[in-house]
């Protein structure tokens, strides 16, 4: 599951999960932040992402038939390109291997609503939403924009994964 901030990503999570009766993978960034008081750094940015995908595999023996994953390192790196104009190697070589059986897009269509230090506001949302298109389009990684209510993107995602047993 991939988005700007404030796009909806670990509600879906969440409620994907607990549709399929499966588990769901956390953004890792939000402990960072809460646990440290502060954004990241630079140099934060890869052993986010590799906390991140520790946690995916952790999770994955939990799994039943899928696992939701609230953020990959691709997100990580979109954010590094935002806010330093540039990715760390080490993060660009973890983040180009985006291998997951779907990507699904939450669109920021929701109303962006503040969440302490870690959003900082809708003009970087929207900024950060046509990154990750453009990232996603010239990498030809296929992808779901998920739109509208929590419902809405729900059947959404029941439409393309079949329903829960």
């Amino acid at each position: 599951m991939l988005g700007a901030e404030s796009s909806g990503k670990s509600t879906l999570c969440e409620a994907l999960a607990r549709h399929y009766g499966s588990v769901w993978v956390p953004e890792y960034l939000r402990e960072f932040v809460d646990t440290r008081g502060r954004v990241p750094f630079e140099g934060d940015q890869y052993p986010i992402a590799c906390t991140q995908l520790a946690r995916e595999d952790e999770a994955a023996a939990r799994a039943v038939r899928f696992l939701f994953c609230d953020t990959t390192p691709l997100m990580t790196a979109l954010y590094s390109r935002q806010y330093w104009n540039r990715v760390d190697p080490q993060l660009a070589r973890l983040e180009s291997r985006h291998d997951y059986a779907w990507t699904l897009v939450t669109a920021p269509d929701s109303p962006w609503e503040p969440d302490g230090l870690q959003r900082e506001s809708e003009e970087v949302r929207q900024s950060v939403h046509r990154m990750l298109v453009e990232t996603l389009a010239a990498r030809a990684i296929p992808y779901v924009l998920l739109e509208g209510s929590l419902e809405q993107r729900v059947r959404r995602v029941e439409a393309l994964l079949g329903p829960a047993r």
